[in-house]
């Protein structure tokens, strides 16, 4: 059993719901910082926990992924590549940072709706720059094609 296609298989998976849960999040975000009351509702809450649950999986199943059964990227270790390539460069350095910073961001989201009543501006805020991070990481040609 090959192990690198297993996680592989397995975070390629969990990333198509993540992508889901990503623009029901977004939606909902929306949707409450421009209600009139600005009352945090509960598909907020909900879609922030389920999106965050799956997202550090993604994050856990992830690590594994790059640091102990990627060929890929120990060949750029190896061969000193791994800044100077850009394809190497954005997806064993850029990619994994970018999607860590947005699960971060995601898990302050969840705390403060999960605290409070209603919603405040730099939680949007940091909802907006964990969507656009993870919108900037996320592999869009190799899921989708070009």
């Amino acid at each position: 059993m090959d192990f690198y296609n297993v996680f592989l298989n397995a975070h390629k998976g969990i990333g198509y719901l993540v992508l889901l849960l990503v623009l029901v999040f977004t939606m909902s975000l929306l949707i409450c910082m421009f209600g009139y009351s600005g009352r945090i509702s509960k598909l907020l809450k909900k879609s922030t926990l389920i999106t965050m649950i799956l997202f550090h999986i993604q994050v856990l199943v992830g690590i594994p992924l790059l640091l102990i059964f990627s060929p890929g990227f120990k060949a750029a270790l190896d061969s000193g590549t791994l800044m100077k390539d850009s394809y190497a460069r954005h997806t064993f350095v850029e990619h994994p940072f970018s999607m860590l910073v947005a699960a971060i961001l995601l898990t302050i989201v969840y705390r403060y709706t999960k605290t409070h009543e209603t919603i405040a501006m730099k939680i949007v805020i940091f909802g907006v720059i964990a969507v656009a991070f993870f919108a900037y990481a996320f592999p869009w040609m190799r899921v989708f094609g070009a």
